[in-house]
């Protein structure tokens, strides 16, 4: 299976912000979104950095409520990891398990065009195994 075929199923809706806006506001929208982590973009849409969850409560734990009114450049994660469209969604599983990243943006043609994360692996893991068995369940019983 690849991205592509993710994408397709789950939308290609990116929640992003710009690196301007401070970490209170970051806090702020991915509530009102029910999200983990949003992409950093610059005016025009290309991406500066990424920043999760973890990053919020890791900064806070270091430098206290005070790095709630600081710019999100202090706290996000500028080596941003992408994939792209034709990516399989194993090799991407792999990356994601051994660099310990939730979410990774895909991007074609220097365009940003949806975001993954573990869950849509996952999901997407468990709907491939469930086909596969319905597959051999129907060979073993037509005989």
């Amino acid at each position: 299976m690849r991205i592509a075929d993710v994408l397709r199923n789950k939308g290609s809706e990116v929640a992003t912000i710009s690196a301007t806006s401070t970490v209170s506001e970051l806090v702020a929208e991915m509530a009102d979104h029910n999200i983990g982590a949003m992409v950093v973009t610059d005016a025009s849409g290309g991406i500066l950095g990424i920043v999760s969850e973890r990053d919020v409560v890791r900064r806070l734990n270091d430098h206290g409520p005070d790095i709630l009114q600081a710019p999100l450049t202090r706290i996000m994660t500028t080596d941003v990891v992408t994939c792209g469209p034709e990516d399989s969604v194993e090799r991407l599983t792999v990356v994601m398990t051994e660099r310990r990243i939730r979410h990774i943006p895909v991007v074609a043609a220097d365009r940003m065009v949806g975001i993954v994360s573990i869950g849509d692996m996952v999901k997407s893991r468990i709907s491939q195994l469930e086909q596969e068995q319905e597959h051999l369940e129907s060979y073993i019983t037509r005989g």
